[in-house]
């Protein structure tokens, strides 16, 4: 069910800070979810924050930093509270997720093909290296898609796998994730179309859809998930849908991939045309139906999401440097620009967060 007016929020926004003259690499916003605009009220210094995430008991956010990750206590205001720093033992990561009962952290390594697993502790700060794993081998040998690159990381919502989706190898590792020792097994590989660029994932609620966004395909596969009679996990395509009506989708990229609150939505984007993409999803089924694909005022959005209330969608434009807002009617399939946007250097990804009280 959507949030209504009454419930209070606040949003994260992490980006590039590296030779833009900026020093705060994650804002604070209070969420106006009447007006669908968002407030500034706290900039944290932090270096390159490219992904960041919040823990399932909604006590922490952590983030990615060219150091490796931090840790931030989320005090009841909103604001963050600077726990710990950890090292990832490797070149900077780009995207971080926890496991469902927030024992480790993991994060994906697009530069060295990097996976690695990170303990928690019991306040939410980061402690040691528990696995770490190297993709290998050769992929399409054109452009930057002939080595591995993990752009993406999940743990099943059964905690009992972990998903590496691997941009320049084209397919997705699955390993088996042992919660007592925090060490993975190599398990499967789910094979992508050739130079389609897996970047992102997202869980369906229940767990039983996998949804894959496909940079160079400009798309969003979707798979079943399930266990065959041996315990081994199944990923069984379903859907593919196109984010982009061209038929030719060079200079087209697929970028963003987030679900609404309410599981109801999901939300893509492309860049190249600049398109900001909701599909509507069938939970009994998985299977999505595009409602909106529209234009969001700006270049590159990397990141695009819904408010809360499901009525409201704002865009991190990264080239253009700005945050974009608009009014969304699903049924009606439009997206009205609403009110100025927001100046941020190189915005890269947005969390909302709900506030108790």
């Amino acid at each position: 069910m959507a949030a209504n007016v009454n419930d209070k929020y606040v949003a994260y926004v992490s980006s590039y800070t590296s030779g833009l003259g900026s020093k705060y690499g994650i804002r604070i916003y209070d969420v106006d979810l009447e007006k669908g605009r968002m407030y500034e009220k706290q900039k944290v210094e932090i270096t390159n924050s490219s992904y960041i995430g919040i823990s399932h008991d909604g006590k922490t956010l952590y983030s990615i930093t060219d150091t490796g990750v931090e840790s931030y206590h989320i005090l009841p205001d909103g604001g963050l509270e600077f726990l710990n720093e950890a090292s990832i033992n490797g070149m900077r990561g780009c995207y971080l997720n926890m496991d469902q009962g927030d024992h480790y952290l993991v994060t994906a390594g697009y530069h060295d093909g990097k996976v690695t697993i990170l303990r928690l502790n019991e306040d939410g700060s980061v402690g040691e290296i528990t696995d770490e794993r190297y993709h290998k081998g050769l992929g399409t040998a054109a452009g930057r898609n002939h080595v591995p690159h993990v752009q993406c990381i999940k743990v099943s919502k059964d905690n009992k796998y972990l998903l590496a989706a691997d941009l320049g190898m084209d397919r997705i590792n699955i390993y088996s994730l042992d919660i007592a020792t925090g060490k993975i097994k190599d398990v499967d590989v789910i094979h992508c179309d050739q130079e389609s660029s897996p970047r992102h994932m997202q869980f369906s609620q229940d767990g039983k859809f996998l949804y894959v966004c496909l940079e160079q395909k400009c798309a969003v596969d979707v798979y079943e998930y399930s266990e065959n009679d041996n315990g081994q996990p199944e990923f069984n395509k379903i859907q593919s849908v196109s984010n982009s009506d061209e038929s030719d989708v060079i200079g087209v990229a697929c970028s963003a991939l987030s679900f609404s609150e309410d599981y109801n939505y999901l939300v893509s984007s492309t860049a190249g045309e600049n398109n900001a993409i909701v599909y509507k999803v069938d939970k009994e089924m998985g299977l999505l139906t595009k409602c909106i694909q529209l234009p969001v005022a700006g270049e590159y959005p990397k990141d695009a999401a819904l408010f809360p209330d499901n009525r409201h969608l704002v865009s991190l434009n990264h080239e253009s440097d700005t945050l974009t807002f608009f009014t969304v009617n699903m049924d009606a399939g439009t997206m009205v620009m609403n009110g100025p946007e927001l100046t941020v250097s190189r915005p890269n990804c947005i969390v909302f967060h709900k506030l108790e009280g």
